[in-house]
């Protein structure tokens, strides 16, 4: 069974093979590292979590060379935890290190430093997009019963509603009387199950269309 200390070894091995002095339990340090401009703190644990995080934030008043080195995580979740926490290090500044635990293998996954985040314009133009599409804030109290209500599901609930209303109707029809202009597609696509197509471009409401339509009733603004 692996212990917090099997770690220091590789990791002395490590920053050593920098040119640093290396030395453990120094002060309320895991591990330090002298001989470059500023000393290197390098704080360890078997996992990630949520006091090895603490504790590095808490090391930064020292130095900004600070990592946190954890065991190399296995498992499905893996590379997930991995790419997770490495972005997380690089926007607390923090360096990050992993030790393999069948041949003490270190790797660096992230070098200690000042974070500057590169913004997504696709990521901001969808947000936005989300935002000027719904109506309402039918999510304001956090979700609702049965889910979030997204634009993509209030524009089903208006198609729904109108064929609930007008009965068996062309996809053109309900786009122009909903203000929904993918109404056509949308009932074709049929992702919730509300829909059925009865003719060439003419769709009715199924029975998992009226359910959704009670399930989700409140979703649309008045």
């Amino acid at each position: 069974m692996q212990k917090e200390s099997d770690l220091y070894p590789p990791l002395k091995a490590h920053f050593t093979a920098r040119g640093l002095e290396v030395k453990g339990e120094v002060g309320a340090a895991d591990l330090v590292a002298m001989g470059g401009e500023e000393p290197v703190i390098v704080e360890m644990k078997l996992r990630f979590s949520l006091a090895l995080y603490h504790q590095g934030i808490e090391r930064l008043k020292m130095t900004s060379l600070v990592y946190l080195a954890v065991l190399r995580p296995g498992g499905k979740a893996a590379k997930r935890m991995i790419r997770d926490n490495t972005a997380l290090c690089r926007r607390l500044g923090l360096g990050l290190v992993t030790v393999r635990a069948r041949d003490g293998f270190v790797e660096v996954l992230a070098e200690p430093g000042p974070y500057a985040p590169r913004l997504s314009k696709p990521r901001r133009a969808k947000l936005e997009a989300e935002f000027t599409r719904r109506q309402g804030d039918p999510n304001a109290g956090g979700a609702t019963r049965h889910g979030i209500v997204t634009g993509y599901r209030q524009d089903a609930l208006r198609c729904a509603a109108y064929l609930a209303e007008y009965g068996a109707s062309k996809g053109a029809a309900v786009a122009k009387d909903t203000g929904v202009p993918i109404a056509t597609r949308l009932m074709a696509a049929n992702h919730y199950g509300w829909f059925e197509r009865v003719g060439t471009g003419v769709y009715a409401l199924s029975e998992g269309g009226r359910k959704g339509l009670a399930d989700w009733d409140g979703a649309l603004p008045d």
